[in-house]
């Protein structure tokens, strides 16, 4: 039977651990998803547990006997291992019932947010430990960090931190409301496949993006340059703090060129030099190139337990600079592991089972 509520319960997870809404961000979520909750029991006929989503093909019969298929989506691999999926957890023939957010525009999707099958196993598990992701979950006065190197640096900022502290989702985050398009930037907002997220196709998102995500970040602290290590996609980027310029000669890229300095306790981090793309899972454009430019504060609480972050983001396609707003905190349960590797596979399974593989393929030609 398939049963359609709109008030299921959400429980989320804090520490390393974070629930599977909690880490939705980078590939659209908020574009695909609605807030709206159901619930739909069937049977498990094919999957596939790999990066960028999980995807699972879901057989439910309806009331008059009819059967649909509804597809399943899940947060990474990385974050339903950590919040204790089995990769061999859903097989083929499995019954299961399944909570989750809704497609958008009625599409037969649920982003999975708990899962109860046939044999009583679930998802996440009942003796899981939750925390509440927007709570520090760390102790005052221990170290966390590896090393302060960095002579101007007022304290050590080095160590694991837990990006998914006071997270919300990467779509429509973005100050001031309405959108301040300029004529060509609206135009090209237009004419965007919203959801045809090059992230599904395991691209990796680059900033502006990544600043929004969830997933944990590690800094290390060389010196002349800070390298913050994003473990989505097992990003590196390097923010040079000894006053150096990009080279004349610099090409635009995903992560562009930083450099960074400290005013007082409060570091700032200016980034040029970056490639065009978008800034959220909806579409919303970003030029890039030589008038792009991004602005980082990270202001960091009394104890040095959290901090929160404010990117400001000056590009062509807007009239006023954007804003997107974001925290980080250390975390007693956090453990900094190497992002699984993506595989663009269910995507194109996906464009294959809708009849649009063909089309899109001579597109690229």
């Amino acid at each position: 039977m398939l049963k359609l509520t709109t008030a299921l319960a959400l429980a989320v997870m804090g520490g390393s651990m974070l629930a599977a809404n909690t880490a939705l961000a980078h590939h659209s979520f908020g574009a695909e998803f609605e807030e709206t909750k159901g619930e739909i029991h069937g049977v498990v006929k094919s999957g596939r547990f790999a990066n960028p989503h999980p995807r699972y093909q879901v057989e439910v019969t309806k009331a008059d006997g009819s059967k649909e298929m509804w597809e399943l989506q899940g947060a990474s691999v990385t974050s339903m291992t950590g919040g204790g999926w089995p990769d061999n957890f859903l097989l083929p023939g499995d019954e299961i019932t399944v909570k989750g957010s809704l497609g958008r525009a009625g599409a037969k999707k649920l982003f999975i947010e708990g899962i109860t099958k046939a044999d009583g196993a679930t998802y996440p598990p009942q003796n899981l430990v939750r925390r509440n992701p927007n709570e520090v979950h760390a102790t005052p006065g221990k170290n966390y960090g590896y090393a302060k190197v960095n002579p101007d640096a007022p304290f050590d900022i080095s160590g694991p931190w837990r990006n998914g502290y006071k997270f919300r989702v990467t779509v429509d985050d973005l100050e001031p409301k309405p959108t301040p398009f300029t004529a060509e930037g609206k135009a090209l907002f237009d004419k965007t496949v919203h959801h045809d997220d090059y992230s599904l196709r395991c691209v990796a998102p680059g900033l502006p993006r990544i600043f929004g995500a969830p997933y944990d970040m590690e800094i290390i602290d060389g010196g002349m340059m800070y390298e913050f290590v994003y473990i989505e996609h097992n990003t590196p980027r390097r923010i040079y703090m000894d006053g150096r310029a990009a080279p004349a000669d610099y090409p635009d890229r995903p992560m562009g060129f930083s450099v960074g300095h400290w005013e007082g306790e409060e570091l700032v981090i200016e980034t040029t030099h970056l490639l065009g793309g978008w800034l959220d899972g909806s579409g919303l454009p970003f030029k890039g190139g030589p008038n792009t430019r991004m602005v980082e504060r990270y202001t960091f609480a009394a104890n040095r337990l959290s901090l929160d972050r404010t990117l400001t983001i000056y590009d062509d396609y807007y009239t006023q600079p954007l804003v997107r707003r974001r925290a980080a905190a250390r975390d007693d349960f956090m453990t900094i592991v190497e992002h699984d590797s993506c595989d663009p596979t269910t995507y194109y399974s996906d464009l294959l089972e809708a009849g649009e593989l063909e089309t899109r393929l001579k597109a690229l030609l």
